[in-house]
């Protein structure tokens, strides 16, 4: 199966669940975007990861693993977001030491924290980036008026599941183009969701 690397292209906060982030990467040769829903102690985790000029006073968990792994001269050479099932994104961490590797199970947000910290690449499957990737390329025939776009005004942002049910196939790929056209990822996602799930 061909591994695809991905480039971490930031975190937005999702205003349509609590609480809650979504990270997203893009691959380093194409344009699809894979946003994967994360929680604030991880969103807050990656964040200080990628600005390297943030030092909090005591080290973070993800911190606290890395000294763990440097002491006992285990490296993460990299992560691999393997599974997707029912929405969850599902991860591997490949570790070496002494010239042999392991593969740990971990959640996708502490396996790209990790990655981060020890600047190991993240890569993902073909088939995940086909199921769950959104293309960026957006096509500009879209009427403002249509009850698709109404969706996405100033009034309502983000959409819901029940908003979702009663779209046909085409209604929800159109939808899907407003949402990554708007930059609105965590609508994005949904919509993939309920499109892979027919």
């Amino acid at each position: 199966m061909n591994l695809v690397e991905l480039l971490i292209n930031g975190i937005s906060y999702s205003q349509t669940e609590n609480g809650a982030y979504a990270l997203i990467l893009s691959e380093i040769e194409g344009e699809r975007k894979l946003p994967i829903v994360i929680g604030t102690n991880e969103a807050q985790s990656i964040a200080i990861a990628i600005e390297k000029e943030i030092k909090p006073p005591r080290p973070l968990t993800h911190d606290l693993f890395k000294n763990f792994c440097q002491r006992f001269e285990i490296n993460i050479k990299k992560v691999i977001i393997h599974k997707l099932v029912d929405g969850v994104f599902y991860s591997s961490v490949v570790c070496e030491r002494d010239g042999v590797e392991e593969l740990i199970d971990s959640r996708s947000s502490d396996a790209i924290a990790l990655a981060i910290r020890f600047e190991a690449p993240i890569y993902t499957y073909e088939k995940i980036l086909e199921k769950a990737g959104v293309v960026i390329q957006i096509e500009k025939h879209i009427d403002e008026k249509s009850i698709l776009s109404e969706l996405f005004s100033d009034e309502k942002k983000n959409i819901t599941n029940s908003d979702l049910h009663d779209k046909t196939t085409i209604e929800l790929e159109e939808l899907l183009k407003i949402a990554v056209q708007n930059e609105n990822y965590e609508s994005a996602a949904k919509i993939r969701d309920e499109i892979s799930n027919r």
